[in-house]
């Protein structure tokens, strides 16, 4: 990756280490989850910079931690480990995407096939009908592959998108900045 350069770090302000997090979250420091409002500042930030540069974050401090020895390391732990989850979480939900979309596909295609071959049976006569009932089960059978290619061709990527992002949020340079 490119070093962060020109490319300004993204910084959140907080009067309290606390608010980086969810209050309702018993977890330990470093096992916590991230406040709503700040993963969606983080996040949306994030998406501003360039895909292959280095994301920086700076954590901007009104007062020090009164039982924390070391911010530094506890935010910048905290930090990667829930970009990981989050990661983790759209991988899976990814492949879940695309196994329901090959699984799709295969309905879809039999669908289609078993459309086709029912139209065969009505040849062309002597009146429309027939052949209104043939273009009917034609498009009946491509309208079934509409879920399939829309999963196979559109919504997959997206999601891998949101995967890298967390990727590289995880492995985000951060910085903790205490104001004296």
């Amino acid at each position: 990756m490119k070093q962060a350069g020109s490319i300004p770090p993204i910084e959140v302000k907080v009067s309290d280490m606390l608010q980086l997090f969810n209050s309702m979250d018993p977890s330990p420091f470093h096992e916590r989850d991230l406040d709503d409002d700040a993963e969606e500042f983080i996040v949306s930030w994030a998406r501003e910079h360039p895909a292959k540069t280095v994301i920086r974050i700076v954590i901007h401090l009104a007062k020090p931690p009164p039982d924390t020895a070391d911010p530094q390391g506890l935010v910048e732990t905290s930090l990667r480990h829930f970009f990981e989850y989050r990661e983790g979480i759209v991988r899976r939900e990814l492949k879940q995407l695309l196994r329901e979309g090959r699984t799709a596909l295969l309905i879809g295609l039999a669908f289609l096939a078993t459309c086709h071959a029912a139209g065969t049976l009505f040849t062309p006569g002597p009146g429309t009908w027939h052949g209104i009932l043939r273009e009917g089960l034609a498009i009946l059978g491509w309208v079934a592959m509409w879920h399939p290619l829309e999963i196979l061709l559109y919504r997959w990527w997206p999601q891998l998108q949101s995967a890298r992002l967390y990727r590289r949020l995880a492995d985000a340079e951060v910085e903790v900045q205490i104001a004296r």
